[in-house]
C-alpha cells in the first residue's frame, strides 16, 4: 500500500519471537491467547502472595510454651520449678502422720505394746506421710502418700 504522499507506509516491526529467533512451535508453558481471542482470565495471573512476603498489616504472634515434665515427689527432697513462685528451688520436707503411721499403731496394741511402745510409729519419719513446700514462698508443691 501507499500513503497519498507517495511514500510506501512502513510495515510493522517484527514480533518478539521473530526478533529472538524463538520457535513457534514449541508448546508455551501457559496459555497464549490467539490472535482475535479475548483472554479469559483464569491462570493469567499468580497468586498474590506468589514470590512476595505476606502483607505487613496481619502481625503473627508467636506464643512459647514450656512443658515441665511431672514431678514425682518421694520421701527425697526434690530439684523443681515452684509453680507458684517460678523459682528453681529444691523442696523443703515436712512430716506428717499418715495412713502407715496409724496402721502401724494399731498392728503394735494388737501385739501387746500398750504400755506407750505402740506409739513408736509417731517417731519414724520412715512411716510418715511427706509434704514438700517450697523454701522460698512456703507454697505447697506436693505431697507423697506412704498408703
Amino acid at each position: 500500500m501507499s500513503a497519498p504522499s507517495g511514500n510506501p507506509v512502513p510495515s510493522a516491526p517484527p514480533s518478539y519471537e521473530e526478533a529472538m529467533g524463538i520457535n513457534m512451535n514449541y508448546p508455551h508453558p501457559y496459555p497464549v491467547p490467539g490472535p482475535g481471542q479475548k483472554p479469559d482470565g483464569k491462570g493469567m495471573n499468580p497468586p498474590p502472595h506468589m514470590g512476595q512476603p505476606p502483607p505487613a498489616n496481619n502481625p503473627i504472634t508467636v506464643q512459647t510454651v514450656y512443658v515441665q515434665q511431672p514431678v514425682l515427689f518421694y520421701d527425697r527432697p526434690v530439684q523443681m520449678c515452684c509453680p507458684s513462685c517460678n523459682q528453681m528451688i529444691v523442696t523443703r520436707l515436712s512430716y506428717d502422720s499418715g495412713a502407715l503411721t496409724w496402721l502401724s499403731c494399731g498392728g503394735l496394741c494388737l501385739l501387746g505394746c500398750v504400755a506407750g511402745c505402740c506409739l513408736i510409729p509417731f517417731c519414724i519419719d520412715a512411716l510418715k506421710d511427706v509434704d514438700h513446700t517450697c523454701p522460698k514462698c512456703s507454697a505447697l508443691v506436693g505431697s507423697y502418700k506412704r498408703l
